[in-house]
């Protein structure tokens, strides 16, 4: 635990899970971490899929707005993975006198005035928004242990399963209005990622124009597969980003 006075003075990490994630996905990365962390969650986690089903990006974003403003960390780094990116992005217009650096982590990066659907390629685009309109947002079980669990554990593919929760069909629907935020920034791409592919995480990192672009060699979830070489890509970024200040 850190003594209010050390949260104050250190920089510290705010971490942004992808859709139908727990914000506990990040523990394993965040043991050891010598920076304050804060693990945003998203809103209603606890409750029915139709108390999240009529929320709008601009909810999800000023609820976790709420959690940073009240963390009294006045300098950080924002480390967003998946659909998070989104909600980054919007995040980071919104707290830009406190943000120092931006990771994004096998992340969706549209560009100004794009949605989540809108970084995916034309056919994927359609067939998925289809998808959402009929089915709802959260995938069949095969799809999940397919594209994100390929390289898990079976019981941390079991354990994400089970504890997938369903998002408003909006997050994924709704344009942002903002570029990326004007701080360092750093891509972290999956090679094995069977749900971003390279392709498309190639394209997310042209939408973002990061300084460095670092690999690791997981799936879709390396802060569960390959939490020490996603906390070592962390920790040299913000020491980089300190050597310069």
């Amino acid at each position: 635990m850190y003594t209010q006075e050390l949260t104050q003075k250190k920089t510290g990490f705010v971490f942004i899970n992808g859709a139908g994630l727990q914000s506990g996905v990040w523990d394993k990365v965040i043991e050891g971490l010598d920076h304050p962390c804060l693990q945003i969650d998203f809103p209603y986690r606890n409750g029915s899929v139709e108390s999240r089903k009529e929320l709008t990006l601009g909810d999800y974003v000023s609820y976790l707005k709420k959690q940073v403003d009240a963390w009294e960390t006045p300098k950080f780094v924002i480390v967003a993975h998946s659909l998070g990116g989104v909600l980054a992005l919007r995040l980071a217009s919104e707290l830009s006198d406190r943000l120092i650096g931006f990771v994004a982590v096998g992340a969706a990066i549209p560009k100004n005035g794009g949605s989540f659907l809108s970084v995916l390629p034309f056919p994927k685009r359609i067939l998925m928004s289809t998808i959402l309109r009929k089915m709802g947002t959260k995938p069949p079980e095969s799809a999940i242990r397919a594209g994100l669990c390929n390289d898990l554990t079976p019981e941390q593919t079991s354990d994400i399963v089970k504890g997938f929760v369903p998002e408003s069909v909006r997050v994924y629907t709704d344009p942002i209005d903002v570029s990326v935020p004007a701080v360092p920034k750093l891509y972290v791409k999956l090679n094995k990622d069977k749900e971003f592919g390279l392709s498309l995480q190639n394209k997310m990192i042209s939408n973002l124009s990061p300084q460095s672009v670092q690999s690791l060699d997981t799936g879709h979830l390396p802060m569960l597969s390959d939490p020490d070489g996603l906390k070592l890509i962390l920790q040299n970024f913000l020491a980089n980003r300190e050597g310069l200040s």
